[in-house]
C-alpha cells in the first residue's frame, strides 16, 4: 500500500513539474497562519475546536504556527495541475508537528487523480455554517489517500446541461498510530495500521440557467480494513492482501482469516450515506433542502427497516444585503439506528435482525475517527472528548437542532454565528442513567483590511453548557496572511 500510494504520488507530482512551465502563470500562492484559543472550563469550547480539519486541540489554551504553498489547477484548461504542503507546529494538541496537507493533483478533462493529504470538503451542506455531513465533514485531520474519478460535475453528452455525474474511488491508509498508542486504555480494545477506502456517485438534474430548479442523488460508501486489532492482550490480524482490497471496493463476507463476525456480516467496517438535495436558485437568492441518510451495514442500505434516523437541512443565500447573506438550519435524528434488537441468524433461530446499528462505531476497529475527532458529524461526539481513553463514540443516540447564519455589515468586517443544541441517550449497549444535554454557541467577526492586502484576522468567542461534555467559553484569535511567492504573469506585465 505504501509503495503504491508514494508511485502514484511521484507520477502526479512529476506530471506537475514537467507541465509547470505551460502553466507557470498561476504562480505559487502562500498561506501563514496563526491561531491562539484561550479558554476556561472542561474543554475548548465546540464551535472552536470542531469541523478544523482536525488542526484544533480539546486542551484548553492552545496554540499553532501554520505556513502552506499551493499550486491550484486552473479548471479552465484541458489539462492542468496542483500540488501542495502545508505545515504546522502546534501547543496543547495531539502532536507537535502536524503534516496538514501534502499532496499532488493533476486532471484532463473531467478525470482527476488525487494522492497524498488534502483537505476536501463533504457534499452537500455549507462548510462554514452546517454541523456537517454524515460521513465525511471536515471534522477530522485528512487521511492519505489516493483518489481518482470526476471530482467537479460532468455533463452527460447529448444532455445539454441538464444531467451531470461527479465520484470518485479511493484507497490509503489512517495515520493515527502513534497517538493512539500513546492516548488509548491498552485494557480497551483498540486497532493499528488500518486502511481506508472511500468511493462515491453524485447525480444532478436541471441546468440553472435556464430553469431554477435542481436535485441532487448521491451515494457515499467508506471502509475500514486491515490492520490489527488490539484487546486483552490479544492480537488480531486482519488480512490486507489483494483480495480484501476488491472486497472493500465491492463490499463481501470475510473467509476464514476473519472473526467470525466478519465471516457472517461484511468484513471491515462498511459505512456510508444516502444524499438527497433541492434547490431553487435564482439570479441573485437561492434555497436548498437536503436530506442525509447514513447506514452502517447493508440492512440500512437499502429499505430492510425504515429510515426514521437522519439529517435534515435547510440553506437560504439571500438577496445581496450586508447583514444576513446565508443562513442554514438543520435537524439530526439518530435515536433509532434499526430499532434496539441484533441477532445473527443460527441453526436453531434461523432469523436475522440486523438492528442496534451503533453508529461510528465497530467490534473490531476504532470506528469512525481520525487522531480522536470523528470523521463524520461532530454533534455525534468524537472520542477525544473520552475522559476514559476509550476510542469509542459513547453518544451516538441523539438528536440535535443547529442554527448558523452569516452577513457582511462592512466591506472590512464580517460576521458568522452559530448555535446547536442536543440531546442524548448514550449508546444501546452503554445508555446514560439520564439524557444528557449539551449547547454550543460561536460568534466570530472577521476583519481584511483593504490597506493590508492579503491579510485577515478572525476573533471568535465559543461557550458550552450542559452535561454532555461539559461548560466551556472561551476566545480565539486568528492572524493569516495570503498571497504569492511570484506574481502572476499578467499582473507582471502591466
Amino acid at each position: 500500500m505504501r509503495k503504491l500510494c508514494l508511485l502514484l504520488f511521484s507520477i502526479a507530482a512529476l506530471t506537475g513539474i514537467f507541465t509547470a512551465r505551460a502553466e507557470w502563470n498561476d504562480s505559487i500562492r502562500y498561506h501563514g497562519e496563526i491561531g491562539i484559543n484561550l479558554a476556561g472550563g472542561a474543554n475548548t469550547p465546540f464551535w472552536m475546536m470542531n469541523n478544523q480539519y482536525g488542526l484544533s486541540s480539546r486542551e484548553r489554551n492552545n496554540g499553532y504556527l501554520r505556513l502552506g504553498a499551493f499550486h491550484d489547477m486552473d479548471t479552465t484548461r484541458r489539462f492542468t495541475w496542483g500540488a501542495g504542503v502545508d505545515l504546522a507546529v502546534a501547543a496543547r494538541f495531539t502532536s507537535v508537528f502536524v503534516v496538514q496537507q501534502l499532496y499532488a493533483e493533476a486532471k484532463y478533462r473531467c478525470l482527476n487523480i488525487m494522492a497524498g493529504s488534502k483537505e476536501m470538503p463533504g457534499f452537500i451542506s455549507n462548510s462554514d455554517l452546517a454541523t456537517g455531513n454524515l460521513t465525511y465533514s471536515g471534522n477530522a485531520r485528512p487521511i492519505p489517500q489516493v483518489r481518482v474519478g470526476i471530482f467537479d460535475y460532468a455533463d452527460f453528452w447529448g444532455t445539454k446541461g441538464w444531467f451531470a455525474v461527479k465520484g470518485y474511488i479511493a484507497y490509503g491508509k489512517f495515520t493515527d498510530n502513534r497517538w493512539i498508542e500513546s492516548w488509548v486504555d491498552r485494557d480497551t480494545r483498540y486497532a493499528l495500521n488500518t486502511l481506508y477506502h472511500s468511493k462515491a456517485i453524485f447525480f444532478r438534474g436541471g441546468n440553472a440557467k435556464k430553469f431554477p430548479l435542481e436535485f441532487e442523488l448521491g451515494l457515499e460508501m467508506a471502509t475500514q480494513f486491515g490492520g490489527e486489532s488490539y484487546e486483552n492482550g490479544k492480537v488480531t490480524k486482519m488480512p490486507h492482501g489483494w483480495k480484501n482490497f476488491i472486497k472493500a471496493l465491492v463490499p463481501m463476507k470475510g473467509g476464514d482469516d476473519t472473526p467470525e463476525g466478519e465471516q457472517v456480516n461484511i468484513e471491515g467496517n462498511m459505512l456510508g450515506s444516502w444524499n438527497f438535495a433541492l434547490a431553487w436558485k435564482e439570479e441573485n437568492w437561492s434555497v436548498k433542502a437536503y436530506y442525509q441518510h447514513f447506514y452502517e451495514d447493508h440492512s440500512m442500505l437499502f429499505f430492510d427497516y425504515p429510515w426514521k434516523d437522519g439529517l435534515w437541512g435547510i440553506e437560504a443565500k439571500f438577496p445581496k444585503n450586508r447583514w444576513v447573506t446565508e443562513a442554514v438550519y438543520e435537524f439530526l435524528y439518530n435515536k433509532d439506528m434499526a430499532g434496539s434488537v441484533y441477532w445473527d441468524h443460527t441453526p436453531e433461530i434461523n432469523e436475522q435482525v440486523s438492528g442496534r446499528d451503533n453508529y461510528y462505531n465497530h467490534s473490531i476497529y476504532n470506528g469512525w475517527q481520525h487522531w480522536g475527532m470523528g470523521i463524520g458529524n461532530p454533534l455525534i461526539i468524537s472520542p477525544i472528548y473520552n475522559n476514559n481513553h476509550r476510542l469509542r463514540f459513547l453518544s451516538n443516540r441523539m438528536w440535535g437542532h443547529h442554527l448558523g447564519f452569516k452577513g457582511q455589515p462592512l466591506d472590512e468586517l464580517g460576521y458568522r454565528i452559530m448555535a446547536s443544541f442536543q440531546k442524548s441517550w448514550g449508546t444501546y449497549e452503554v445508555p446514560f442513567a439520564e439524557p444528557k444535554r449539551s449547547v454550543n454557541f460561536l460568534a466570530e467577526v472577521t476583519y481584511t483590511p483593504r490597506k493590508l492586502k492579503g491579510w485577515r484576522a478572525d476573533l471568535a468567542f465559543g461557550a458550552d453548557a450542559g452535561s454532555l461534555i461539559g461548560k466551556s467559553y472561551g476566545v480565539m484569535l486568528k492572524i493569516s496572511k495570503t498571497g504569492w511567492l511570484f506574481g502572476p504573469k499578467k499582473n507582471k506585465e502591466k
